[in-house]
This record gives structure tokens, C-alpha cells and sequence, in this order.
């Protein structure tokens, strides 16, 4: 683990999401750390929140890293901090460690949690400024990320008061008119979709582009083939989904974590800056 007393991060501008990706070597392994999880298909055992994960190494490295996925961990794999571990760890904390100064332990693990939402409203503000049809409320949009991005160089006092769930909804309502307005430019009739049970559906093939599936639950979704380009997917639940060729290029609101849940191949078209998951390869 790297010391960085005095790490600066720039602020979060339109097109620009580098300060939202993790960076473990500058974090204090709080997602290994904060949140709790229980036994299921996505982890191998239980973990109350504040309590360190058995495989978490003195270095803040995890012990099975390289094994998450067959040694029960799937859940680890598909964790996005949207890089509020080192915003939390070097900028809030200043470098505080929290084994060598367990008295911020309890408050940076609550912290944590806080800025990770904020960083994540941070990650689908700064696409919506890159969404041209969405130009007539460029300005709406710019003044939403810069109190977010101020909200999140908040004190940890300050930050443990904010009313989180309100700031969220918000940003909400300006990330759904967005939406509206990318998802105008599709002609013909588009699905709403938002919040519909689809676990298993047999979709391969579907035409998809425009609909609005915020929220989605697509566990286990055949969705090869699929166009879902200017399609909302803010939220949507692709766990076990098929992705083999499907079209999620000009897709909105579509977040890495959301497919390394999946699973997909190189015929998968994805929007920049999203990338293949590795656990893709060699799948036809």
C-alpha cells in the first residue's frame, strides 16, 4: 500500500470519469471492510459490516484475488466503488490507516458507503453531459455535479449528516429527464419496462433500442442478439443475463459492475468506456 498524505484529486469534469475508478492501491480495502454480506450464491460466508473479510491480508491485498470467483466470491467481482475508496481513504482521511489508527475505523467504514452513492450519481452526471440531446439541460446537469463533487470533499461529521436519499433524488429527476430526452430520438413505439420482472426472459433477438428498463430485473435474460442501444439501463439487475452479440452501444446509464454480472463474448458491442469482462474470454 502506497502512503499519499497529501493526494489531491482533480475535480470531476464532463467526459472526464478517472477519479470514478477504484484505485486499489490508494484505498484502505473498505469494500473489504464496510459493507456486510450473507451466504449465498454471491458469497461463501457471512460478514457483518465493520468486519474484515478473512481474506484480507495485512498489505490491505486480498488473499484470493486471483480466485474470488471459484472460492464462492462472485459478489466481490462484480463490486464498483466508483473510486470513493481513495477518495475516502486519502482526501477525507488524509491517509489515515485505520489498523494503525483504529479510532477512525467505525467512521470511515460508515463514510464510506455515503461517498461511494455520491461517486456513483457522479459516474452517470458526467455521461449525461456527453448525451447531446440533452444539451437543453447541459446547464442543470453541470450545476448537479459540481455540489455532488463538492458534497463528496465534505468532512466525515458533515458527511454522516447529509441526507443522501434526498440529494439522490434530485440528481434522479434531472438522470430521468435525460433519459426522455436521448431516448426521444428512438422513432418508433419504445417499451416501458421500468422495474419489470424479467428474470429468465427469453428475449434473444429483441428489439430493445429506446425502452426504458431502469430497474429491470434481467437475472438469467436470454438477451442474445438484443438491441438495446439508447436503451436506459440505470439499475437494471443483469446478473447470469446472456450478452452473447447483444448491441449495447449508445446504451445509457450502463455501468461496468452491471456487466461483469453477465456474461457475454466478443460479439458483445459496448459503449465506451466500458469494457469486456475478462471472465468473457474464450465464451462463444
Amino acid at each position: 500500500m502506497s502512503e499519499k498524505h497529501d493526494h489531491e484529486e482533480e475535480p470531476t469534469t464532463p467526459g472526464d470519469r478517472l477519479n470514478l475508478r477504484a484505485d486499489c492501491e490508494n484505498c484502505f480495502a473498505l469494500c473489504c471492510v464496510a459493507p456486510a454480506f450473507s451466504v449465498s450464491a454471491d458469497f461463501a460466508i457471512n460478514k457483518d459490516a465493520g468486519q474484515a473479510c478473512p481474506h484480507l491480508q495485512p498489505n490491505f491485498r486480498c488473499g484470493i484475488h486471483t480466485r474470488l470467483r471459484q472460492q464462492g466470491f462472485r459478489g466481490c467481482t462484480v463490486y464498483d466503488c466508483f473510486g470513493a475508496g481513495q477518495k475516502v481513504s486519502q482526501v477525507i482521511f488524509g491517509g489515515q490507516d485505520w489498523r494503525q489508527a483504529p479510532q477512525t475505523a467505525k467512521q470511515m467504514f460508515e463514510v464510506f458507503p455515503i461517498v461511494r452513492n455520491l461517486h456513483e450519481l457522479l459516474w452517470y452526471l458526467t455521461e449525461a453531459l456527453t448525451l447531446q440531446p440533452a444539451h437543453q439541460i447541459y446547464d442543470e446537469l453541470s450545476l448537479a455535479l459540481q455540489e455532488t463533487e463538492r458534497l463528496t470533499h465534505s468532512g466525515p461529521a458533515a458527511l454522516l449528516e447529509l441526507d443522501v436519499t434526498a440529494h439522490r433524488q434530485g440528481v434522479n429527476a434531472l438522470l430521468l429527464r435525460t433519459s426522455e430526452l436521448v431516448r426521444a430520438e428512438v422513432q418508433h413505439k419504445k417499451k416501458n419496462l421500468r422495474g419489470a420482472d424479467l428474470i429468465g426472459a427469453k428475449l434473444k433477438g429483441s428489439d430493445l433500442r429506446g425502452a426504458n428498463l431502469r430497474g429491470a430485473y434481467l437475472i438469467g435474460a436470454d438477451l442474445r442478439d438484443a438491441d438495446l442501444r439508447m436503451a436506459d439501463l440505470i439499475g437494471a439487475d443483469f446478473r447470469g443475463a446472456d450478452l452473447r452479440g447483444t448491441n449495447l452501444t449508445e446504451s445509457i446509464f450502463l455501468i461496468q459492475s452491471q456487466l461483469d454480472a453477465a456474461k457475454g463474448n466478443t460479439k458483445t458491442k459496448l459503449p465506451p468506456p466500458l469494457t469486456h469482462p475478462t471472465h468473457w474470454h474464450g465464451i462463444e
